[in-house]
C-alpha cells in the first residue's frame, strides 16, 4: 500500500487528489488531502464580492464531501513543516508519513511595503475572503464621500489582471451608484505597458485596453514602483504622489509558512523548485502544483512583476504532477512533462460586466 499525500485543498489540491486516486490500479493506496480550510473557495469570484454581487457562501462548498465520494480521506489542518529525509509532514493535527507528497499549499500575500493592505496599512486587498469584505465595507464609504481613487498593483505582484477586473467591475459600480462624476479613477502598474500581464501581453490587448481606459475615463501610470503609502497618498519612487480616499492594490506573493519551515524544500520566497514533470528536482517522491511552484519571469521589465499562476495551469500541473505520482506507484518509468510557460494563458475576463474571453499561447 501507498502512501499519497496531498498538502493544500483548492483548485491544485482537490484535482490532485481525485486525480491520482482516479488513476491508481488498485483502490488499497491511501490518498489524503491535508488543508487549512476544510471549504474550496472560487478565488475569481472574489472581484464581485465587494460589490454585493457575489457572498462568500456563493463562492465556497465544503471540501470533505467531494473527496470522500471518491474514497480521498481529508484532514481539516495547517501543515506546519516538510521532513523530507523523514518522509513526513507535520502538522496540527499531527504527522502524516508519505510515500508521495504532493503541494500545492498556494499563496500568502506580501504585505512588507510601507502602508500596503488592509490589516497594519491603508489600502484594501480582495485577495482572500476577509480581505474583499474589507474591500466592500471600504467602497461603501466611499461612495458615501467620493474622492480620488487608485486602483492596480505593486511592483512584483503576480495578479494583475483580477486588479483589471477589479477596477472595472469598481468603475462599473460608480456609474450605477451615480457618483462616477465626482470620482478622479486613476489605474498605477508594475507593467511597462497596459496589459502586459506579466507575460509580454496579448495580440491587441494593449490597444484593446488602451480604448477602454479612454472611453471610461481612467487615468493611468505604467512602471509603477511604489515607494511608501501613507493615510490618503501614495508616493512612488519617482516622486510622484497620488492621493486617494481609495485604493485597492494587489500585493506580491510569496509561499506558505511551511515551505519556510522546511529545509531545501523552497526557494528564498518560499516556491518551489520542481522539473517540468512538476517533480523536486532533489526529492523525487515530492511534487508540486498551483501557486506553490517556482516559477522564473520569461521577461525582464524596468519594473519588477510577478508570472500570473491561475486556475486554469493549476489545474493542469495537478493532473501531471497526479499522473506522475500514479505512475510511480504503478511501478511505471514514463512520466508527463509541460513546462510552466508552454501551457497556453486561457481565462476569462470581467472587464465591468463586459466579458472578454482571452487565450494566450
Amino acid at each position: 500500500m501507498a502512501r499519497i499525500l496531498v498538502v493544500g485543498g483548492n483548485f491544485a489540491g482537490i484535482t490532485a487528489g481525485l486525480e491520482v486516486k482516479r488513476r491508481l490500479k488498485y483502490d488499497n493506496h491511501l490518498v489524503t488531502v491535508l488543508s487549512m480550510s476544510d471549504r474550496f473557495l472560487y478565488v475569481p469570484s472574489l472581484i464581485w464580492v465587494p460589490f454585493k454581487d457575489r457572498e462568500i457562501n456563493n463562492i465556497t462548498f465544503p471540501v470533505e464531501p467531494i473527496l470522500k465520494k471518491r474514497k480521498v480521506h481529508f484532514v481539516h489542518a495547517t501543515a506546519l513543516s516538510i521532513h523530507p529525509e523523514q518522509n513526513y509532514v507535520s502538522s496540527t493535527q499531527g504527522q502524516f508519513e508519505y510515500d508521495f507528497l504532493i503541494l500545492a499549499t498556494g499563496p500568502k500575500f506580501d504585505y512588507s511595503l510601507p502602508g500596503l493592505g488592509p490589516l497594519n496599512g491603508f489600502t484594501s486587498c480582495i485577495c482572500e475572503p476577509n480581505g474583499a469584505l474589507e474591500t466592500r465595507e471600504a467602497f461603501e464609504k466611499f461612495v458615501d464621500q467620493p474622492g480620488p481613487a487608485v486602483i492596480g498593483a505593486t511592483q512584483g505582484a503576480g495578479c494583475v489582471g483580477a486588479a483589471y477586473e477589479f477596477l472595472f467591475n469598481f468603475e462599473f459600480h460608480l456609474r450605477k451608484r451615480n457618483v462616477r462624476k465626482r470620482v478622479q479613477l486613476t489605474w498605477i502598474t508594475p507593467e511597462p505597458y497596459l496589459g502586459h500581464f506579466g507575460i509580454d501581453g496579448m495580440r491587441g490587448g494593449k490597444f484593446l485596453l488602451g480604448q477602454f481606459f479612454k472611453h471610461l475615463d481612467i487615468n493611468y501610470v505604467i512602471n509603477a514602483q511604489i515607494d511608501k503609502i501613507t493615510p490618503g497618498e501614495i508616493k512612488l519612487t519617482n516622486g510622484e504622489k497620488l492621493p486617494f480616499e481609495f485604493s485597492m492594490l494587489m500585493p506580491p506573493f510569496l509561499g506558505q509558512d511551511v515551505i519556510f519551515k522546511s529545509n531545501d524544500v523552497g526557494d528564498s520566497k518560499g516556491f518551489i523548485p520542481v522539473t517540468p514533470n512538476y517533480q523536486h528536482p532533489t526529492y523525487h517522491n515530492i511534487f508540486a502544483a498551483g501557486t506553490a511552484v517556482e516559477v522564473q519571469p520569461p521577461f525582464v521589465t524596468p519594473v519588477s512583476l510577478g508570472v500570473p499562476k491561475t486556475g486554469f495551469p493549476a489545474e493542469l500541473e495537478a493532473k501531471i504532477a497526479a499522473h506522475n505520482v500514479a505512475t510511480l506507484v504503478n511501478n511505471g518509468t514514463a512520466l508527463k512533462e509541460k513546462e510552466f510557460g508552454k501551457i497556453p494563458g486561457f481565462c476569462v475576463m470581467d472587464a465591468g460586466h463586459k466579458e472578454i474571453m482571452a487565450l494566450m499561447t
